[in-house]
């Protein structure tokens, strides 16, 4: 176990568009979290920045990354792939800072199955409705309109994964949700009950998926 003066490790994920990179945000503005900046092979947006939103590297880089095994979890989402360094991560951990990642389902099962000596809690971010999804991806600096349909294909699937998840929350309102989440934490670092809502929560997804 971890002792109690260690970080603690708060993974979000989501299908492309729900929030998470924006709720990830807020935790390390206002929660002064340190967030995990992952590499990526795609291209950066118009918004972007290199080492600020993501360390922007060719395949050769990151294929060299896996081999010096410098990655904690790696995955290859939408043909482009995507991972977390170790040792920052440890590092700020070890300093009693909180750790907050943006990555995917495959990404957190990877680290779920590493069983590192930190404590770990995991959410997954739902939009309020496909409908808001899409409008969401399309106003996106995605103007191709495949790049959008490929996302909402892709959503159907990323969906069936909120089972293996600590918590599932609505992004229908992002101050609401994001007090949700920081409500949670809380509660989980406290080891004190909270109103989470499961029934709701699947009532939603049934919603979504039907």
């Amino acid at each position: 176990m971890s002792l109690n003066n260690d970080g603690i490790m708060v993974i979000l994920s989501s299908p492309s568009g729900a929030g998470k990179t924006t709720l990830v945000k807020l935790l390390s503005e206002r929660r002064n979290y340190y967030t995990s900046i992952s590499h990526t092979t795609r291209k950066p947006r118009n918004n972007e920045e290199d080492g600020k939103n993501y360390y922007f590297v060719n395949n050769d880089q990151f294929q060299n990354l896996i081999k010096k095994k410098e990655f904690l979890e790696y995955a290859n989402v939408f043909s482009h792939l995507y991972g977390t360094t170790k040792i920052p991560v440890i590092k700020n951990l070890k300093n009693s800072k909180n750790v907050v990642f943006d990555i995917d389902w495959q990404g957190t099962e990877q680290i779920k199955k590493k069983n590192l000596e930190y404590k770990l809690l995991t959410f997954f971010v739902l939009p309020p409705s496909k409908k808001v999804l899409f409008n969401r991806l399309s106003n996106r600096d995605m103007k191709d309109k495949l790049i959008v349909e490929e996302r909402m294909k892709e959503f159907n699937k990323d969906i069936l994964h909120w089972k293996n998840y600590d918590y599932v929350v609505i992004n229908d309102d992002l101050q609401r949700c994001f007090n949700e989440i920081c409500e949670l934490i809380d509660s989980f670092i406290s080891q004190s009950k909270n109103n989470y809502d499961r029934k709701l929560i699947e009532k939603h997804i049934n919603k979504l998926t039907s």
